[in-house]
């Protein structure tokens, strides 16, 4: 980082940090998970733009915190699906906490991956993968010929195969 590009990204620290972690707190109730996302977001800041192009610093630092609550509450989301089904096992199948922690890990990357679908393509992939419906059926549930669900389909483990190559 040149000497012009980090005393921009001070600046904006300084300037924006108190305000961005105010207005994370508000939207969060929790002081703690604020500090954490603000740090978050000058990082995504730090590492993605040249801090001198912001023209609207509040609107830009305020979209990519938006996004990053937003993925905290969808992986609390899923933490809370996978212990309350994790509730209803007997204990003798119980996981280790090491391996609850790959779960949700793989859980987290699973609803990345279905995220970067298209909702047509997601309800499809998720149809034959999740539930084991076969093409037709499929085709029948969401209105498409069976040849769209093979594109369809195409398209999602290409995207799979895609984001698992790197």
């Amino acid at each position: 980082m040149s000497a012009p590009d980090h005393s921009a990204l001070h600046t904006l620290y300084s300037e924006h940090h108190g305000w961005l972690k105010s207005w994370l707190c508000s939207r969060l109730g929790n002081a703690s998970d604020a500090a954490d996302l603000a740090q978050d977001t000058f990082i995504r800041v730090l590492t993605a733009r040249n801090a001198q192009t912001i023209r609207e610093p509040r609107s830009y630092l305020g979209a990519i915190a938006h996004a990053l609550m937003i993925d905290k509450f969808r992986r609390k989301a899923l933490e809370q699906a996978y212990l309350a089904e994790l509730a209803n096992r007997p204990e003798r199948l119980a996981d280790s906490p090491e391996t609850r922690l790959l779960i949700l890990e793989t859980l987290v990357a699973v609803d990345t991956l279905l995220d970067g679908m298209g909702e047509r393509t997601r309800r499809i992939f998720l149809a034959v993968q999740l539930e084991g419906l076969n093409y037709v059926a499929t085709a029948e549930r969401v209105g498409v010929s069976v040849t769209t669900v093979k594109k369809h389909l195409i398209r999602a483990m290409t995207h799979c195969l895609l984001l698992t190559d790197d």
